[in-house]
C-alpha cells in the first residue's frame, strides 16, 4: 500500500483529510513541519499532502527543507485556502505536483492523489529502465560507478569486485542464450549472497560489483566466497546437465573500507589488484587488498602440488574434451609440433549440421547443443572438440589408426544422433584429414 504524509496544523483538517484517504493508503499525520521531517526520515512516504500555510514552517519550507536534505524531487501536493495564483505558481516552481483548494470533495481529492501517484510509477519505472542492467535486473556500470562514489564517502564496508570464471565457454559451448540464462541465475545467486540493502552491480560482460555495509571481516568475505561458488556449479549442471565440465566459479577482490581510502576510482583499482591475485592462483576464490601485501610485498610462490590443483579440471568427466576455439588452437598446434614423437596419428575432423525435415520446434542452436553432448559422450577421454561458427564442430581424434578409427568413431556418432530429438530434423556431413608429419 502506498505511503501519504498528511501535513496541516489544524487537527480538524487533519482528521478529516485522513479519513478521506486512509481505505485506500497507509497514512502518517503531522501537525508541524518539524514533526513532518521526522516522520519522513522514518516512513520515506511516497508522496507529501501538506498545508500551504503553517506557523514556525510553511509547506514551502518543508518542501524545500526535504529535496535538500535528500537531493531528489520529492512528491508534493499543498492544500490551500488561498486563491492568489501567484500562490500556486510559486509552489509549482518549487517543485509541487498539484494544488488543491479548501474545502475539497473526498472524491477529488482521492483523485488528484491518484494522478500523482501514477505519475510518479511512470517516473520511476522510466528511471529504473535508465539505471539497470536489461538482462541480470541489477544496477548497470554507470548507476554502479554514480551510487558507490557516494556510498564509499560516508559508509564502511566491503567493495568487492566479482567474476564469473571461465563464462567464454559456456557462450563458445553452448551458445548466448544459454550464456545469458547463466548470467541471470550468476546475478540471483549474487542477491541471495549479500543483504537487501547492500549494492549490486553489473560493470559489464562476466564483471560484477557489491557493496556489503558494514563487513570488515575476512571471515565474512570467505563465507560468501565459498557460498557464491558453490551455488554456481549446482545451478550450472541444472541448466547444462550434469555432464557439465565447464569450471565455472566466482573469483572475488574486496577491498575493506575506509581503511583502504574513501575515494571509489581507487578502492576500485584496489580491488582490482586483489582480484589479479586470485586469477594469477587458480580462480574461485577471494583476495583482500592490503598495503603491504599487493604495493611492496612479492607474491609468494605457490608449491608444486598446488599448482597440479590448479591445473587439473574442476569436474573431470568421461568422454572427449570440450574447448573454446583459441585453446583448440594451441591444443592442435601443440600436437602437430610434436606429431613425430608419437607412432599413431592425429586426425582432424570436421563436422556440420544441417537441417534436412522441417516442421518440429527444435533449432539449429538446439540440435548444436545435442550434437556436442553426443559428440562429448561418444568420443574417447583423449579426444578433443570445439564449436566453430553456428553449425560446424571440430574434433582431435588422437592415438588413431585413421581410417579404421575415423569410421568407428563416426558410425558411433551416426547412431546415438538418430535417436535424438535433433536426430529427426538435422543430418550432418563430415571431412577428415590425418595431421602430416
Amino acid at each position: 500500500m502506498k505511503k501519504i504524509l498528511i501535513v496541516d496544523d489544524m487537527m480538524v483538517s487533519l482528521m478529516m483529510t485522513e479519513n478521506m484517504l486512509a481505505d485506500q493508503y497507509e497514512t502518517f499525520c503531522a501537525s508541524s513541519g518539524k514533526e513532518a521531517i521526522e516522520i519522513y526520515r522514518k516512513e520515506l512516504p511516497d508522496m507529501v499532502l501538506s498545508d500551504l500555510r503553517m506557523p514556525g514552517m510553511s509547506g514551502y519550507e518543508l518542501q524545500l527543507a526535504l529535496q535538500e536534505e535528500y537531493h531528489k524531487i520529492i512528491p508534493f501536493m499543498f492544500m490551500t485556502a488561498d486563491h492568489d495564483e501567484e500562490t500556486e505558481s510559486k509552489g509549482f516552481d518549487n517543485g509541487a505536483m498539484d494544488f488543491i483548494r479548501k474545502p475539497f470533495r473526498p472524491d477529488v481529492l482521492l483523485r488528484r492523489v491518484a494522478n500523482i501517484m501514477h505519475n510518479v510509477e511512470q517516473v520511476q519505472s522510466l528511471k529504473k529502465d535508465a539505471e539497470t542492467d536489461a538482462l541480470t535486473g541489477l544496477l548497470n556500470k554507470a548507476s554502479s560507478e554514480k551510487e558507490l562514489t557516494k556510498l564509499c564517502k560516508t559508509n564502511a564496508g566491503a567493495l568487492m569486485m566479482i567474476d564469473l570464471d571461465s563464462f567464454k565457454l559456456v557462450n563458445d559451448i553452448h551458445g548466448h542464450a544459454m550464456g545469458d540464462k547463466v548470467l541471470i541465475t550468476f546475478a540471483d545467486i549474487l542477491r541471495a549472497a549479500v543483504r537487501s540493502s547492500d549494492l549490486l552491480g553489473r560493470m559489464g560482460g562476466d564483471e560484477f560489483i557489491a557493496f556489503c555495509h558494514g563487513i570488515h571481516e575476512e571471515s565474512s568475505v570467505a563465507q560468501k566466497a565459498k557460498f557464491i561458488n558453490e551455488r554456481v556449479t549446482e545451478t550450472a549442471k541444472k541448466l547444462m546437465g550434469e555432464n557439465m565440465n565447464i569450471p565455472l566459479g566466482a573469483s572475488i577482490g574486496c577491498v575493506f573500507i575506509p581503511m583502504s581510502g574513501t575515494d571509489f576510482p581507487e578502492l576500485y583499482k584496489k580491488a582490482d589488484k586483489a582480484l589479479y591475485v586470485v586469477k594469477q592462483n587458480g580462480k574461485h576464490g577471494y583476495n583482500i587488498y592490503t598495503e603491504e601485501t599487493h604495493e611492496s610485498a612479492p607474491t609468494d610462490a605457490i608449491n608444486i602440488e598446488q599448482v597440479e590443483m590448479i591445473l587439473n579440471e574442476r569436474n573431470p568427466e568421461d568422454g572427449a574434451l570440450i574447448l573454446p576455439f583459441e585453446s583448440f588452437r594451441t591444443v592442435y598446434r601443440f600436437l602437430k609440433r610434436t606429431r613425430g614423437f608419437y607412432s599413431k596419428n592425429t586426425c582432424l575432423v570436421s563436422f556440420a549440421l544441417k537441417r534436412h525435415k522441417e516442421g518440429g520446434k527444435i533449432t539449429l542452436a538446439q540440435a548444436m547443443e545435442q550434437f556436442i553432448e553426443i559428440l562429448q559422450n561418444t568420443l574417447r577421454q583423449g579426444d578433443v572438440l570445439t564449436k566453430n561458427g553456428n553449425n560446424q564442430i571440430l574434433v582431435l581424434l588422437t592415438n588413431t589408426d585413421a581410417q579404421r578409427n575415423v569410421t568407428s568413431a563416426v558410425n558411433r556418432i551416426n547412431k546415438n544422433w538418430s535417436t535424438a530429438e535433433g536426430g529427426t530434423y538435422f543430418w550432418f556431413n563430415y571431412e577428415w584429414l590425418v595431421m602430416d608429419r
